[in-house]
């Protein structure tokens, strides 16, 4: 375990400092889960997704198989190309989601206040907690354990007074790592934090951050909210909050939806507008399923994806009047992102995106088949 203070078992201080969030986040998640069920692979590189031959793309990998330069959402093709010896598994969004389960059962052991940000990542909100002494470090230990001995794969924990820093500590130390920032050490923590560290800072913004003579947060801190908004636009603000340790963002415990979408991934490439418009078409009837339950919430717009063989990504939105749609509305949406492209599509994607303050409770895959 990593700490970055004396302070091992509480962060208990007054104010914002009485906080105490953990940030737990699996270990490449779904191959651990396949390794866990297949000993045998222990070691190889492993990663779960789409086949080659049909244009798949990588969900996750192993470590192993990280060396190699393979990360998610990489074509697997690709990944085969960096890495001849990849084993790569057909996911299994069932026996995921009945691990998440049992993962989130244990959470629930310790709070009642856990905001889920995907099947194997959530935030969990301990102050006042009683459990472990009221330690949030004994805590985020003890949850690592059940996971390890119940369940057979490894989780990452970081533990902080907010959402962000919490995040931030439980990458710190990948894989099977505890990472614990007090209060006391945010102050030094966060001037030696590099800008690509922060959650949200993507290869983008950083090279931005970069050009602008920024690496790390203490140069972030020299400069004014205002003109890092007008580099940045809102993000900014967040760049501003984060480069001095503040996030003042509560645990929600009813995470919102944002959006709903389905995708495919074509084995040939669709030159014809006409073809696209039938796929389209099946695509949104999916869609109309997958939503289920979500269709009474307010709609408040819908979208196309496509992406070209050259892999150019563009995206039509459509903001509605009423929180209703049907399948016509989206073939306008597709005219014009076939226009934008001018050339064949290897992806069709079509979605919906909710109003705000619009619950969401129904469960949805993660990926399209």
């Amino acid at each position: 375990m990593s700490r970055l203070s004396s302070a091992t078992t509480s962060l208990g201080l007054q104010g914002d400092a009485s906080r105490k969030i953990i940030h737990c986040d699996c270990d490449c998640f779904y191959a651990s889960v396949e390794m866990r069920d297949d000993p045998s692979i222990v070691g190889r590189p492993v990663a779960v997704g789409g086949s080659s031959d049909r244009r798949g793309v990588i969900a996750t990998c192993n470590y192993e198989a990280r060396r190699y330069g393979v990360h998610s959402a990489m074509p697997t093709a690709t990944a085969h190309r960096l890495c001849p010896d990849l084993l790569v598994i057909p996911t299994n969004m069932e026996k995921y989601r009945e691990v998440a389960g049992q993962i989130h059962r244990i959470f629930a052991d310790f709070t009642d206040l856990v905001e889920p940000l995907s099947l194997d990542e959530a935030y969990l909100d301990v102050s006042g907690v009683e459990h472990c002494r009221g330690s949030a470090s004994l805590m985020a230990e003890e949850i690592r354990r059940r996971v390890r001995s119940e369940l057979g794969i490894t989780i990452s924990a970081g533990v902080a007074p907010n959402k962000f820093l919490a995040k931030v500590a439980s990458d710190w130390n990948k894989p099977d790592g505890l990472t614990v920032i007090a209060p006391d050490q945010v102050a030094e923590f966060v001037r030696q934090l590099p800008v690509k560290r922060i959650p949200g800072v993507g290869k983008v913004t950083a090279e931005n951050l970069s050009r602008l003579g920024i690496e790390n947060c203490e140069q972030l801190q020299a400069w004014k909210v205002e003109d890092l908004v007008q580099h940045f636009g809102k993000f900014g603000r967040r760049l501003y909050d984060c480069a001095r340790g503040q996030d003042g963002r509560p645990v929600k415990v009813a995470r919102q939806r944002k959006s709903v979408s389905v995708e495919r991934t074509f084995a040939d490439d669709i030159a014809d507008p006409k073809k696209a418009a039938v796929a389209l078409t099946e695509l949104v009837t999916r869609l109309q399923q997958r939503v289920g339950d979500s269709r009474s919430a307010p709609v408040k717009g819908i979208f196309v994806k496509l992406k070209s063989c050259d892999f150019q990504l563009t995206t039509v939105d459509h903001r509605l009047e009423q929180a209703t749609w049907a399948q016509d509305q989206f073939l306008p949406l597709l005219e014009q992102a076939w226009e934008r492209l001018q050339r064949p599509v290897r992806l069709i994607g079509a979605g919906v995106r909710f109003a705000d303050r619009t619950p969401v409770t129904k469960q949805l895959s993660l990926f399209a088949s």
